[in-house]
């Protein structure tokens, strides 16, 4: 099944515009399709009355007929793809112009024993049609991208739950902590994961093997000690006109490769982040410090990052005027015992564009951008990207962490400059599309690497059942 459509960026941004939409495009009553499937209840349908779509017997399978909490419900997304890219890495190391499709579905039970235990599997299927150069992100064949077991109880006062399994995780924006929706394969998490709420209180815990995709068999992908990521995070939200967290993480991989070091790389971070919204303002700052080391070189590295806006919400079509400015350090002395390179951990692709050409490495980056909404239904998006490089030692990287051959040690500071523009359509409850598109204008060191401005399309329709 090939559906020709457009990139919707499952972002908090177009998460955002889905729940504006909700009041007409969703029956009143009726559960909403989720971001994350898990996190729906279907226990809703327990009342005939609200059985009204197609295979609504398959959403809602009661377990224990006194019980409305126990039930099974099946669940299916499919996303389709379309992207054209004249110039992957601003062409340089034989990169040509290339046009294809990728195609993600998604297969998925969620089994409610009672209120305190779920039990959810979620299979994918993952291709990339007409792509010469294959990634791991871009496609896995029939492989389980999550199946975990849930507990959740009242305990001190507040709520408990522990998770157990294949999982996706997320953080706030999704800035270094992401689920990596915007690339066709997502990523996910062998882990074990608490967290206990009381009030505006959260606190988490968890441990994880991040899971590694391969392609040569069904069900082959595979995590294990080699590979591992875990911390503690504490949340407060009402925390004046915000919400306030922070929290500590180490990053352990095995025979990592650097540009200036190769060798295990263990890092400690830590991260503070501070979001609200007030009076038509909004504003996300967020900054994050690795320290550690790396084979012999110790590791001193940071990023800091700002969303910011305010919304003319009586004005026609509600405009939006935003600012995003974001820096992350890279490495100013290839020779010496410190490495500066910051490692965006498990990045959301989408955070800066989807046509991949920035990384957050080695970075200063300001964008001024126009939203507006037409429509319910519709958002507009206009900006501007000016990039530079944090330090000229430094290579200029791509995304996630990819460095640019022949740029390291080479020209100037100055990147280069984008421009975006993307529209974002609810056609109903179930079905989502966009269309974003990208001209990058490159700046000295690249072209003297042998590189040449880029444009990048990209359509995309999700249907979600």
């Amino acid at each position: 099944m090939v559906f020709v459509g457009a990139l919707v960026l499952m972002s908090s941004a177009s998460s955002a515009m889905a729940q504006d939409a909700d009041a007409t495009a969703q029956p009143a009553g009726r559960p909403a399709i989720e971001f994350n499937r898990w996190q729906e209840d279907w226990s809703l349908l327990a009342d005939p009355a609200l059985r009204t779509e197609p295979l609504d017997s398959l959403k809602y399978i009661p377990l224990a007929p006194a019980d409305p909490r126990s039930y099974v419900s099946f669940g299916a997304d499919l996303r389709e793809r379309f992207e054209s890219n004249d110039a992957p890495s601003f062409g340089i190391g034989h990169q040509s112009a290339t046009s294809y499709l990728l195609e993600r579905l998604e297969l998925s039970a969620d089994i409610h024993p009672d209120a305190n235990w779920q039990i959810f599997t979620q299979l994918q299927d993952d291709r990339a049609f007409w792509k010469s150069r294959l990634t791991p992100v871009d496609q896995d064949q029939l492989d389980l991208e999550q199946a975990f077991v849930t507990y959740q109880t009242p305990f001190l006062g507040g709520e408990l739950k522990v998770r157990a399994g294949r999982q996706e995780m997320a953080f706030d924006l999704q800035r270094f902590v992401a689920v990596r929706d915007g690339p066709n394969v997502r990523q996910a998490f062998d882990a074990v994961w608490a967290d206990w709420e009381r009030g505006h209180w959260r606190v988490i815990s968890f441990w994880s093997h991040p899971v590694e995709d391969r392609t040569v068999h069904p069900f082959d992908d595979y995590s294990d000690s080699h590979f591992q990521y875990g911390g503690f995070r504490i949340e407060r939200a009402k925390f004046g006109p915000g919400s306030l967290s922070a929290y500590y993480s180490r990053y352990e991989l095995d025979r990592a490769k650097f540009l200036f070091a190769s060798g295990n790389e263990r890092r400690d971070i830590f991260d503070v982040r501070y979001a609200g919204t007030s009076a038509g303002y909004d504003w996300d700052l967020e900054a994050m410090g690795q320290t550690g080391s790396l084979g012999q070189k110790q590791i001193r590295a940071w990023a800091v990052g700002s969303l910011s806006g305010y919304t003319f919400a009586n004005l026609a079509w509600q405009p939006r005027i935003g600012l995003q400015a974001d820096a992350a350090s890279g490495n100013r002395h290839p020779d010496g015992g410190t490495l500066g390179t910051f490692n965006p951990l498990f990045p959301n692709g989408y955070y800066f564009t989807l046509a991949g050409y920035t990384g957050y490495t080695n970075l200063i980056h300001i964008k001024p951008s126009i939203t507006a909404r037409p429509s319910r239904k519709l958002k507009l998006l206009g900006a501007v990207g000016l990039q530079w490089r944090q330090t000229t030692a430094d290579a200029v990287y791509t995304q996630p962490d990819i460095p640019v051959a022949g740029t390291a040690g080479h020209g100037g500071g100055w990147t280069g400059a984008y421009a975006q523009i993307r529209a974002d359509y609810l056609f109903n409850a179930n079905l989502t599309g966009a269309i974003e598109a990208v001209h990058y204008a490159i700046g000295g060191a690249l072209r003297r690497a042998g590189g040449h401005d880029s444009d990048y399309v990209g359509v995309e329709l999700k249907f979600g059942w």
